[in-house]
């Protein structure tokens, strides 16, 4: 039996001799290439011990299911990255699709070589046809998570389709249409009324905060967020909404407790939309929206650790004139220090040096272009974080 490398790639090939073994968890059967020929099949590269991998799969089942019952044609086989078959069996079982046997390691290390995996979850659509093997598209988790069965058949003009679409909807946004539906024209707020019309912040400066109590970094980012918030909102020209992640009502309230802004109620549809819009890859993030209701920037809260109260209004004029200002301020720091968390030299780098975005060591947070780096080990610092040095 020739592997799927060569089914899936051969430049002749004869769909009835070749077969694939699929592990039902009970039992094994075989199925016939022939039986997905002119199918979209999907090879889903995933792990048991992974959590983004974890994360992935309840949401591709979901998809998955709503595209059966759309089109039978659709197919899915599952390609372990695990290391046990005590673990492969576990994570096979939450899946509805077909799966390459755990023991077959040379079916597994040829289609890992043949499509270059390098990360987990990887979701690689194919379409099977006599004449041709069409490599589809490449990136499906991404498609997924962004459109869901929406990007169906997972062709590249779908997919042309939808980045056109995505360019539209952010060239004509409006806060209206981001954060109402037909259900809801209002959003949370801690005033007495509880519930203040979204038409009430146009005109404003507003950032989207996309966070959840059970992010150990949200939770620390929001009383920093809360504090510049006061400061910038004094003429009452800058809002936040807070779009949530939470697991349930009861965090969410508490975790709104704390803040003193607006929030998009718990479980809102339209919460999943603007995660998807604003392509959200991962929380805190705080996402500025101008008083057009444009987007300003997707860096919100990379500005407000840098430049705190001082990023407002963020628009990309107000950061080149905060850059010329921490360039100029600097560049006259000194160029090797010790700091008191670190036991090598760290010296001083700019975007023009070395420097480039960078988690602070010291702090947790995000950091862009100057930076005090140890060249030895890559330990990067804000230079605000440097508290003990020692100059040459």
């Amino acid at each position: 039996m020739q592997n799927l490398d060569v089914v899936f790639h051969s430049i002749v090939v004869d769909f009835g001799l070749f077969l694939i073994m699929v592990d039902f968890g009970l039992f094994l059967r075989q199925v016939k290439i022939s039986d997905l020929e002119g199918k979209i099949i999907g090879i889903y590269f995933s792990a048991n011990w992974y959590p983004p991998c974890r994360k992935f799969t309840p949401v591709l089942a979901n998809a998955y299911e709503q595209l059966k019952s759309r089109d039978p044609g659709v197919e899915i086989v599952f390609v372990s990255c695990d290391e046990d078959t005590g673990a492969f069996d576990e994570y096979r079982a939450q899946m509805p699709w077909l799966a390459i046997p755990f023991s077959d390691l040379e079916t597994k290390r040829s289609l890992n070589r043949r499509f270059d995996i390098e990360d987990i979850p990887c979701l690689i659509f194919l379409q099977l046809s006599y004449d041709k093997q069409d490599l589809i598209v490449l990136d499906g988790i991404d498609l997924i998570y962004r459109h869901g069965i929406h990007a169906y058949p997972f062709t590249k003009g779908r997919v042309e389709e939808l980045l056109r679409s995505e360019n539209d909807k952010r060239e004509n946004q409006t806060l209206e249409d981001l954060l109402t539906n037909h259900d809801r024209d209002f959003l949370l707020s801690h005033t007495t009324s509880k519930k203040v019309p979204v038409a009430s912040l146009t005109g404003k400066t507003t950032g989207l905060y996309f966070s959840a109590q059970w992010c150990t970094p949200g939770v620390k980012f929001t009383p920093e967020l809360a504090s510049i918030y006061r400061k910038i909102n004094r003429d009452h020209s800058f809002e936040i909404v807070f779009v949530s992640s939470d697991h349930d009502q009861t965090a969410f309230d508490s975790y709104f407790g704390t803040m003193p802004w607006m929030a998009i109620p718990y479980g809102d549809p339209n919460i999943n939309c603007l995660a998807k819009h604003f392509d959200v890859q991962g929380i805190p993030s705080l996402v500025i929206l101008g008083p057009d209701g444009k987007t300003v920037t997707r860096r919100g809260r990379n500005l407000v650790n840098l430049y705190r109260e001082n990023a407002y209004p963020f628009t990309q004029a107000r950061v080149e004139e905060l850059q010329r200002q921490v360039d100029e301020e600097f560049k006259n720091l000194p160029e090797a220090v010790r700091h008191s968390g670190h036991y090598h030299e760290l010296l001083l780098v700019s975007e023009g040096t070395g420097g480039g975005p960078f988690i602070c060591c010291d702090c947790d947070e995000q950091g862009f272009g100057w930076a005090y780096q140890c060249i030895e080990c890559g330990y990067e610092v804000h230079p605000k974080c440097v508290s003990s040095v020692e100059h040459d």
